[in-house]
């Protein structure tokens, strides 16, 4: 017998029922959590990079995080929704390989664990002004985790199954495309986890061929092989992922996030930031908090 252990959990961030209209038009949204809709009336679209999904009722659509995406609204659409953080023990992503947005016909079953999820996280919704001048004084990130340390033992173990059951829809073979299985050579897993854990630290590509006893140059070919990219860019990546987080879940400053997430200095961090989300930090700061409002 196989024994597998469950190395993914969510964090609640709202769940709640909204009836959009065009107000509801975003494009170049990407956030560092999970959304996931049911939409029970009218119609909308959302979209990525590679494709352009109509929003009608009677299907589930899930976002991943860091998923670049638009949305948009031309008349009414009714819709529910859950946003969450996902969270593992070795900082890796279920969608990691595939963040695209997918779409897939809901079930009764769906319906009933929506509802079920209002009803035992009340008060969850997003009913905050897209003023800057409100939101930047409010602790709006901060009050989720609150809510969720609140939650009794049954309650954070149900919510964690039905945020596990309707994330699962998303993962069957015919929609999600499992990267094919390659065997990663241990040296190269041990640094992954060591880039993950040590993000404020410095990492050049020397220091981490040296922990791997390795050639720099055969380290840094070893490392694209089986990663797709480059020591330094996989680091960037990893770095701005986590300011995202940070962004979201913290009341830090632009100059805290950079040291913690192991910039040099500001103008490199924004450099970098632009460079792998399209827009800079206060621009990313800004749409994330107007594209959760304005539900």
């Amino acid at each position: 017998m196989i024994k597998r252990n469950l190395k993914h959990t969510f964090s609640l961030l709202n769940v709640d029922y909204v009836r959009l209209n065009p107000k509801w038009n975003y494009r170049n949204v990407i956030s560092p959590y999970y959304r996931i809709y049911y939409i029970d009336d009218g119609e909308g679209e959302i979209s990525d990079a590679a494709s352009s999904l109509k929003l009608e009722p009677g299907y589930l659509y899930i976002v991943p995080s860091f998923t670049l995406c638009n949305l948009s609204c031309n008349d009414y659409l009714g819709q529910y929704f859950v946003q969450f953080f996902e969270d593992s023990i070795d900082g890796s992503s279920l969608f990691a390989n595939h963040r695209v947005v997918l779409k897939t016909m809901a079930t009764e079953m769906d319906i009933n664990l929506f509802n079920r999820l209002l009803e035992i996280n009340p008060g969850r919704g997003i009913n905050r002004s897209d003023n800057p001048k409100v939101y930047e004084k409010d602790i709006y990130y901060k009050e989720y985790q609150e809510l969720n340390n609140q939650q009794n033992t049954s309650v954070y173990l149900e919510t964690q199954g039905i945020l596990l059951m309707l994330t699962a829809k998303f993962l069957n073979p015919q929609l999600f495309k499992h990267p094919e299985h390659k065997s990663i050579p241990i040296k190269i897993a041990e640094t992954l986890n060591y880039i993950l854990v040590n993000l404020h630290m410095d990492l050049s590509v020397n220091l981490l061929a040296s922990r791997a006893n390795q050639n720099v140059d055969y380290f840094s070919r070893q490392f694209k092989q089986h990663t797709g990219t480059r020591p330094l860019n996989y680091i960037n990546e990893k770095r701005i992922e986590r300011a995202q987080y940070l962004m979201a879940t913290s009341r830090m400053a632009y100059s805290e996030i950079c040291t913690q997430t192991g910039f040099d200095n500001l103008s490199y961090f924004s450099k970098t930031f632009k460079k792998l989300t399209g827009m800079s930090p206060s621009e990313y700061k800004k749409q994330m908090y107007q594209v959760g409002f304005n539900h």
